[in-house]
């Protein structure tokens, strides 16, 4: 089934997903001869004249987004019904595959994320587009370890006439609770959603879950999050109040711009962060049930005049109010000595504890993770408790070389004196692996990085090359060739074939046969030479060339070489008669002339002799002079008294 082409350049190939609105598919610019990304809207709102309008827009204003952290947008348009958009092809990991496979990450690589990310966001904004859907699946991880923002599918231009409402776009766990809302959107918005992940990428789980999505979303307006802390002891508390002012409910509290949070996190993988502000402190919402009791409380009753009613207080009324204010009283003063009673509790057991875990001899584990070996050790010694047990070195992509990966026993537990603590620390990133460049010679472009990726080589387009023998869109030349080793990680370079080059073919009739050779050689074609003979051009002069005009580069050609005009064999014709020996020397090839000569000897119409001679060689086309016999020569003389033929016939036999 042939390929299908989109705009006339886009061969789409296989399919990588499927969104809301549309599929992206891998593709080949068969221009350029790169792969790349092609979202195709779906069918069914394709025909839709505001989806359609609504999908030209998030084209037009994606394209204009130019940052490397952002997918970059190469071309979009419309192909019969189907709108198509044109972007770039990336490799690696979603962020959220990557946190599911390897946990939380350190706080260094979240701050690092995080910061790229919220430049990405700082060119967006600065065009007046918010994402709205922000996410770790939204987050390619490349395999430099940089990441790209993806699919501003559902991004919108703050001055966007086509959407109708502010209804919820993005995914519940990662919305703002002014998108759940329905309230005006801002960039603060996307700055919400980026402190979540944030915080997933730190504690490897979302802050908020639940059932589906209507509970989540409840969630994100009315509860505040557990602090990434105290689901990973090990996150840096500046990290944690970074992360925590980014998820403010109240958008004001939040950092105001992308450029701002850049600046803090670039601070923060610096050194220089002191503190965040105290708009990351916790605040308790109110609970649904204690609204209109204790927030609020109903007005008296008001009488039709509009006045507020008015009794006297009698005395009885005043010793009732005197008994009701001692019965609060003494209630007050029973739940202060309960509170007292149960701190007191709380104080005592925290003592037992600490005495039992004193006389038990147990002690809680330091948490050295990300430390370096030497402050570790020092970690450790400086407890008087725990001794320094064995020292082992671990390969690390996300741990630096130097520093502690983990740690047995783990931070946190309980052990007695003495206990050894054995530390894995980072020999850096593991060295790749040796890899036998495959040979794609005749693949197609998904072929030659599918067979790339089984060798983890990471496969490059080049701008392609002529080739007479490779055909179109098919591997004519890589780079490292096939066969060389190299290290997994690292880069082929395939060229496609973009066919022939059509070159002039030099005019060389009439030139010596080794200056045409030249000639045509050094415009890139391949000669051969045959050799004719020639009666109008000179020996070792080209005749004639097999192609004139234009050509495919490296083709053949012929050239004819003369050899000369062409030597045949005189027939011998004397003692033939005339017409006889005319005819046999045209037939040879040769033109005739007669000559007459009388003869006593040699029978009228007999060719006596001929010029050349018969048996030797001459050029095709040489005239042949014949001498044909008259007969005896006739007497002229009258007074001798011999006819004039016996006088002729004397003087042929005295010749």
């Amino acid at each position: 089934m042939p390929a299908r082409i989109l705009g006339g350049r886009y061969e789409v190939q296989d399919k990588v997903g499927t969104g809301g609105m549309a599929i992206v598919y891998r593709g080949l610019d068969q221009v350029l001869g790169r792969t790349v990304a092609i979202k195709t809207m779906l069918p069914q709102y394709a025909t839709d004249p505001s989806f359609a309008a609504r999908f030209k827009q998030e084209a037009q204003a994606a394209a204009a987004l130019q940052s490397p952290y952002i997918v970059s947008v190469y071309d979009w348009g419309k192909d019969g019904d189907t709108y198509y958009i044109v972007m770039e092809y990336l490799r690696g990991t979603d962020l959220k595959s990557g946190i599911r496979k390897h946990g939380a990450l350190d706080c260094k690589k979240v701050a690092q994320i995080g910061s790229q990310i919220a430049q990405a966001l700082s060119v967006a904004h600065r065009h007046d587009i918010i994402h709205r859907d922000i996410k770790p699946q939204n987050i390619m991880v490349q395999p430099d370890g940089n990441i790209k923002v993806m699919d501003f599918g559902i991004a919108r231009a703050k001055n966007s006439h086509l959407t109708q409402d502010n209804s919820v776009l993005g995914t519940a766990h990662y919305v703002s609770p002014e998108q759940t809302q329905g309230k005006e959107l801002g960039p603060t918005t996307d700055i919400y959603s980026l402190g979540i992940v944030m915080y997933e990428a730190a504690t490897g789980t979302v802050p908020f879950d639940g059932d589906d999505a209507i509970s989540v979303a409840l969630k994100q307006v009315n509860e505040q999050p557990q602090p990434p802390s105290q689901r990973n002891p090990a996150i840096d508390p500046s990290l944690e109040g970074i992360i925590l002012k980014c998820m403010q409910k109240d958008p004001a509290n939040r950092f105001q711009t992308a450029d701002e949070l850049v600046r803090v996190l670039h601070d923060y993988l610096a050194g220089r962060l002191q503190a965040v502000n105290t708009a990351t402190s916790v605040m308790a919402v109110p609970a649904a049930s204690q609204i209109g009791n204790n927030a609020t409380r109903p007005m008296r009753p008001v009488a039709a005049t509009g006045n507020v009613r008015t009794r006297q207080t009698t005395a009885t009324e005043l010793a009732r109010q005197q008994q009701e204010a001692e019965e609060k009283k003494h209630k007050r003063n029973l739940a202060t000595g309960i509170i007292v009673g149960i701190i007191a509790v709380a104080v005592l057991v925290f003592g037992l504890y600490s005495f039992i875990s004193s006389s038990s001899g147990t002690q809680p584990v330091p948490n050295l993770a990300n430390m370096s070996q030497e402050d570790a050790v020092a970690a450790i010694q400086d407890t008087d408790w725990f001794e320094v047990g064995e020292i082992k070195q671990e390969y690390s992509d996300s741990v630096e070389s130097g520093d502690v990966i983990d740690q047995d026993p783990a931070a946190g537990k309980m052990f007695a004196k003495g206990t050894a603590i054995t530390l894995y620390v980072s020999k850096g990133e593991e060295p790749a692996a040796d890899e036998e460049v495959p040979d794609l010679s005749d693949m197609t472009a998904s072929e030659a990085e599918a067979e790339l990726a089984k060798h983890n080589l990471v496969p490059k387009a080049g701008d392609g090359v002529h080739s007479s023998d490779v055909e179109v869109g098919k591997v004519a030349q890589q780079d490292p060739p096939a066969g060389t080793t190299v290290k997994a990680g690292d880069t082929v370079t395939y060229q496609l074939s973009l066919g022939a080059e059509e070159v002039d073919v030099p005019d060389v009739v009439g030139w010596g046969e080794s200056d045409a050779t030249a000639k045509l050689q050094d415009a890139g074609f391949d000669v051969s030479v045959v050799y004719d003979d020639s009666d109008t051009v000179d020996e070792g002069l080209v005749i004639r060339q097999s192609v004139t005009g234009t050509a495919d580069k490296g083709s053949s050609i012929t050239i004819t070489v003369s050899t000369g005009s062409a030597k045949t064999d005189v027939p011998s014709v004397v003692g033939w008669s005339e017409s006889e020996a005319t005819s046999e020397l045209r037939n040879s090839g040769f033109a005739v002339s007669v000559s007459e000569q009388s003869s006593s000897s040699v029978a009228a119409g007999v060719v006596i002799s001929q010029t050349p001679s018969g048996g030797s060689s001459a050029a095709s086309g040489t005239t042949v002079t014949i001498t044909v016999s008259t007969g005896p020569a006739s007497d002229n003389g009258g007074g001798n008294g011999g006819g004039g033929n016996g006088g002729a016939d004397s003087t042929d036999d005295g010749q």
